[in-house]
């Protein structure tokens, strides 16, 4: 089945290794080099977070668009071709102690600044109406070469995003995610423990 990008650009998935492949030196394990993705780790997190009833927090679904169906038989259908439909609000949902919980995570390669570029006015949109809401809102942000993660408060990023439409700078500095945000230190269960940072800003 071919996936597509809303841009048409085709979905290729990584190729996995098979077992005859040689095998390759084993690296030793360390936080720097374990080659986790922000989504991996935060789904990691989610996950310990559900298993031991500390929250509930879902990624959620990529929308798709269905444009090939092929029917082999009466009962059975085949989706040939799909394209990934644009997200229209954030990434991750859900409930902590009551609270309604709206967060979007993202990285940069960049290592002095975080580029608002990686962030669309419909997201901006969607966090507005949470905190609106008196929802907890916020993003989280990793800087992948120093592998470095921090907790912005929506209302923080609403505030960048403002500046750059009225003629402002294009992104936000790291010393300037660094004095309004939360840097999370990396752990090994949970691995991305956003939760303590929650408790502590908000006072949960």
């Amino acid at each position: 089945m071919n996936f597509h990008y809303p841009n048409g650009k085709r979905y290729v998935p990584a190729v996995k290794k098979t077992a005859s492949q040689p095998a390759q030196k084993e690296k030793k394990w360390s936080y720097s080099n374990r080659g986790m993705t922000l989504e991996e780790d935060i789904n990691q997190s989610n996950e310990y977070y559900l298993t031991h009833g500390i929250a509930c927090i879902h990624k959620k679904p990529t929308p798709l668009q269905i444009v090939q169906v092929d029917y082999p038989s009466r009962s059975a259908a085949v989706i040939k071709e799909a394209y990934f439909k644009q997200a229209s609000t954030t990434d991750y949902n859900g409930v902590y102690k009551g609270k309604y919980i709206d967060f979007e995570a993202k990285e940069t390669q960049n290592t002095t600044s975080f580029p608002l570029k990686n962030f669309h006015e419909h997201q901006i949109n969607h966090m507005k109406k949470v905190l609106n809401q008196r929802g907890i809102c916020f993003v989280l942000l990793r800087f992948s070469q120093t592998n470095e993660v921090f907790l912005l408060d929506a209302l923080y990023l609403l505030e960048f995003w403002d500046r750059m439409v009225n003629g402002g700078r294009k992104s936000i500095r790291k010393d300037e995610i660094a004095e309004k945000g939360h840097s999370i230190p990396l752990g090994f269960q949970p691995t991305i423990d956003y939760i303590k940072i929650i408790d502590y800003i908000y006072n949960l």
